[in-house]
């Protein structure tokens, strides 16, 4: 017997929504479900949102005892691992990359998780994470914005104004605990590159994973991930402190934050596509504001209130039926 969670993690296109190849390395990929969100998109959509939202707090967790870039490679390590055992269950398909996708295979491991996963601590080195948070919201407009560079796809109706709103909300959130003089450039330039790297990895995923499956992809992007994380990683090892209770958040953080979570967001945006799929980077403040408040007594402005309805105000005009 299958459950939820099993066909959230299969495939869910058949061979008529996959688009055919070339010899581009992004290709546009026809989303499985242009109109409002199905009960399976919006159960993927919130899953992701809250095991992502909550990444925040792990990492908090972690940081406690393990340095960066440590932490970095466990997470990926031990998302890489999760998805390899899946593999192995009985019936699961496990279709081998073809030639004419390795590169793109490549090139979304280092674009989607190594270099992502690696700038984000770096750069919190030099502001904080309010002004992180609102770069990282910037998420869905470079993904609409390389969708339209690259295959000309430009938003408009719901999904260009649920842009505008939830980018707005993002701002409310992050303005009060904005401290100018954390914003330094670097940092600045670490997490924008980040982002960036994140709208195109959104566009180079969505054939990929109507291809061959969200497990199997992510568990070989995962694992290409782990390479290039490791010398960074095995470098900070000295300075770990080997504690139960940070480890085992790393891990959590690892197993379902990163390979299960990408698993189900590879599964999102072949079904709804990479720009509204992106939305999910809208709800994630709103996880990680309603944990600090529950676990570490952060204080909640008005203002961020206020960004928390227009968040959810852009995600569900995002949702509406493409137009």
């Amino acid at each position: 017997m299958t459950t939820a969670a099993d066909d959230w993690l299969s495939d869910v296109s058949t061979a008529a929504d996959v688009p055919s190849r070339d010899d581009k390395l992004f290709q546009p990929g026809a989303a499985a479900n242009d109109g409002a969100f199905a009960p399976q998109d919006w159960a993927l959509f919130l899953s992701v949102a809250l095991i992502w939202g909550s990444s925040f707090l792990l990492i908090d967790i972690g940081l406690d005892a393990f340095p960066p870039g440590f932490i970095t490679l466990l997470r990926v390590g031990s998302g890489a691992a999760a998805l390899w055992l899946l593999l192995q269950r009985p019936g699961r398909p496990n279709p081998e990359i073809e030639p004419a996708d390795r590169t793109r295979v490549l090139l979304l491991s280092v674009i989607w998780v190594a270099v992502p996963f690696t700038f984000f601590p770096l750069a919190q080195g030099h502001i904080n994470s309010s002004v992180t948070g609102l770069l990282n919201g910037a998420t869905p407009i470079f993904a609409a914005a390389v969708a339209a560079l690259l295959f000309r796809q430009w938003p408009r109706g719901p999904l260009a104004v649920g842009i505008g709103v939830g980018f707005a909300g993002i701002t409310l959130i992050s303005l009060p605990s904005i401290d100018d003089g954390s914003s330094q450039a670097l940092g600045v330039g670490l997490v924008l590159a980040a982002t960036v790297c994140y709208g195109f990895a959104l566009n180079l995923a969505g054939p990929l994973q109507q291809r061959y499956g969200s497990v199997p992809l992510m568990a070989r992007v995962l694992a290409l991930a782990t390479v290039w994380t490791t010398p960074f990683g095995l470098w900070e090892i000295g300075d770990a402190d080997w504690q139960l209770g940070p480890l085992v958040a790393v891990l959590a953080l690892g197993v379902v934050g990163t390979g299960f979570a990408f698993a189900l967001m590879g599964s999102l945006v072949g079904r709804v596509g990479s720009t509204r799929a992106s939305f999910i980077t809208y709800l994630i403040p709103v996880v990680s504001l309603a944990l600090g408040v529950t676990f570490r007594d952060d204080r909640v402005a008005p203002l961020a209130l206020v960004g928390i309805a227009l968040v959810i105000a852009g995600a569900l005009l995002a949702s509406r039926a493409r137009r």
